[in-house]
């Protein structure tokens, strides 16, 4: 059966999130309000902008043609023509004789435009025409009436020209840039207190209560009140686990020495050998119980350093070899290595190898047949540990990693704590590793871990010898 964790994720590595943190989420949310309240105050803007401006281009350019006619109506012909070539060096403004053969144009690129023309008629009266390119040259045409005589009055166009696109684009993306800018900054200092509170949050969960003390003395004082219970907590909570080592201390001194006594005592006092025989197996239990308590009490904090598995495992597996209930298979390559806590995985797999030999028992031979395996994956370590027990209800898996909790129903000789289990699965997930159970009842249950994979070492040795054990691993029977 494959291990339910070959598909996972390294523990670690970057994974695809699907969701924004909270500074993003803040961001986006002021930035989309920001941005519309922009876009929306640019469009209004220029939705009124545009009947002022058509009306003051429409009066400059009437005033224009009216004082323009007027100094044309009450001058002689020569000082006509002193005024027509003065008025085009120095204002700009070209009077042209109206052909009726002249191409025209209309001046309505634009609703601005259209405002403008219309304003112009109802200003200079009818007749009057308006044009953006006469005989294919551009500019803005007038054309007006004197005594019966048409002219065209030629004005460069971008004395007059409205505000352009390009002009209205600098606007709004300065404005955006400068929403977002506004709104990082917003978001940011919204969003620190709360980032130094979770920081501090998973500091305390990983047993560092004193490494991040959060500021009493915040400005707000809703965050001040919240860094103030913060800290108290950590305190009262580093108090706790202070008094619980030295409870678990005293328990086990306190409980150990009686424990001593007792088995001295019936050594000595019990005459009956198989009363005696009972006896010390209930000390020898009650002191096992002991140990189990205090290692699942035991602080968090372990030292991760490449651990040969196959070291590990022959460790454990020296002290029931000679079991005559269980035999061991071990197949684990000797150079494969892991990041953990020596001490701490010779632990989880003893407990998981007394946990095979106490219920996993073969019923048709009542003898615990137990494979152990190991295989790189990636970046990781699959471990499997399995016995072919009776098995338990799928129901059931999720139950016996909790504390305390004892699959009688399908394990009726279990005598410990019903800590075993739990011990295994907190000791693996403090190593930065997963823990998992498969079983099917009638054909056993298997443990599968996956930890980090230690680096790579050369063994030494010829080649013929321990390369190859290397290479292929090894099959060991106890």
């Amino acid at each position: 059966m494959p291990s339910p964790l070959e598909g996972l994720p390294q523990r670690g590595r970057a994974r695809l999130k699907l969701g924004f943190n909270l500074f993003w989420r803040t961001f986006f949310l002021l930035a989309l309000l920001l941005f519309g309240c922009t876009f929306a105050w640019l469009q209004t803007f220029r939705a009124l902008e545009y009947e002022p401006r058509a009306i003051q281009t429409a009066h400059q350019i009437a005033s224009l043609v009216n004082l323009t006619r007027a100094a044309l109506v009450y001058s002689d012909a020569i000082t006509r023509v002193s005024l027509i070539k003065t008025l085009a060096d120095q204002e700009g403004v070209r009077i042209l004789p109206r052909e009726p053969n002249d191409r025209v144009e209309a001046y309505t690129s634009g609703s601005l435009d259209q405002r403008v023309t219309e304003e112009l008629i109802d200003q200079l009266g009818e007749g009057t025409n308006v044009a953006s390119r006469v005989n294919d040259e551009p500019g803005l045409w007038i054309g007006f009436t004197i005594e019966s005589d048409n002219y065209w009055l030629l004005l460069d166009p971008t004395r007059f020209s409205r505000v352009g696109g390009r002009t209205w684009l600098v606007w709004l993306a300065t404005a955006v840039v400068l929403s977002l800018a506004g709104a990082a900054l917003i978001t940011r200092f919204i969003n620190r207190p709360l980032k130094q509170l979770s920081r501090a949050t998973r500091q305390v969960r990983e047993g560092e209560y004193e490494a991040h003390r959060l500021d009493e003395g915040a400005r707000t004082s809703e965050i001040r009140a919240v860094n103030i219970g913060f800290n108290r907590m950590a305190d009262q909570l580093a108090k706790i686990e202070q008094d619980r080592a030295v409870m678990l201390a005293g328990i086990s001194h306190d409980l150990r020495t009686p424990l001593a006594r007792l088995r001295l005592e019936t050594e000595l006092s019990v005459a009956d050998e198989d009363a005696r025989n009972h006896m010390a197996a209930d000390i020898a239990q009650l002191d096992s119980i002991i140990d189990k308590f205090l290692d699942y009490a035991r602080p968090d904090h372990v030292d991760f350093k490449p651990v040969l598995l196959r070291d590990v495992v022959d460790a454990c597996i020296y002290a029931v070899q000679d079991y005559d209930d269980m035999k061991i298979k071990v197949d684990v390559a000797s150079d494969l290595r892991v990041m953990a806590d020596e001490v701490e995985l010779q632990r989880v797999m003893s407990n998981l190898v007394e946990n095979a030999r106490r219920y996993g028992k073969t019923p048709a031979t009542g003898v615990a047949d137990i494979n152990i395996q190991a295989q790189a994956h990636n970046d990781a370590v699959l471990i499997k540990v399995r016995d072919h027990g009776p098995g338990v209800a799928p129901a059931l898996l999720s139950q016996l990693t909790k504390p305390f909790f004892r699959g009688d129903a399908a394990r009726t000789s279990a005598a410990g704590a019903g800590l075993g289990l739990s011990i295994v699965a907190k000791n693996i997930e403090r190593m930065g590793g997963t823990f998992a159970l498969t079983s099917t009842p009638g054909r056993g249950l298997a443990a599968h871990i996956r930890m980090p994979r230690g680096p790579s070492i050369k063994l030494d040795g010829p080649p013929g010898k321990k390369g190859e054990a290397s290479a292929k691993g090894g099959d060991t029977n106890a």
